[in-house]
């Protein structure tokens, strides 16, 4: 899917905003008054994805984020993940634009470009890799696809023996 495709669903539309930061192929679906984020945006009381995955970038991030909170306030968000931070122990799916306008930790209204960026980094270099981020890269490369079975019919997730 591209920038501006849209896909009929019954009497609805699926519009494709591309949403670049997280990762390079990271897509926002917009079907009526609902924004399905993914992974760029999580619950304002978490804040934002991180950018230093293969291709990703907080410059990009920051500009993918302010194109989603461009959309009408009463837009409903639904995010991909939701991390319980503390002091909140019920996962939510559900926000608006405009909860995310006023109260995301991390890019409410107001906060800039060079301020996120800054942030994003710091806070990114102090990340560890997710857990099963070598598998996952390998089917997400293929847009989902395994790897391509081995001459004896089996398929194998590699994992390199100095990795992380």
């Amino acid at each position: 899917m591209s920038e501006g495709d849209a896909l009929p669903l019954g009497k609805l539309e699926i519009r494709v905003l591309h949403t670049p930061g997280h990762t390079p192929a990271c897509v926002t679906y917009l079907i009526g008054d609902a924004a399905f984020v993914g992974d760029t945006l999580f619950m304002p009381d978490y804040g934002t994805a991180r950018s230093d995955f293969p291709g990703g970038s907080a410059e990009a991030l920051y500009a993918s984020i302010r194109r989603i909170l461009a959309l009408p306030p009463e837009t409903r968000m639904f995010v991909g993940h939701d991390y319980l931070p503390e002091g909140r122990n019920t996962f939510r799916w559900e926000t608006s634009v405009a909860e995310q306008n006023s109260d995301n930790v991390h890019i409410h209204a107001g906060v800039t470009a060079e301020d996120f960026v800054a942030m994003r980094k710091a806070r990114d270099a102090q990340l560890e890799a997710p857990l099963l981020i070598l598998p996952s890269l390998q089917v997400n490369i293929r847009a989902g696809a395994l790897p391509p079975a081995s001459p004896g019919g089996r398929r194998y997730l590699k994992l390199p023996l100095n990795a992380i």
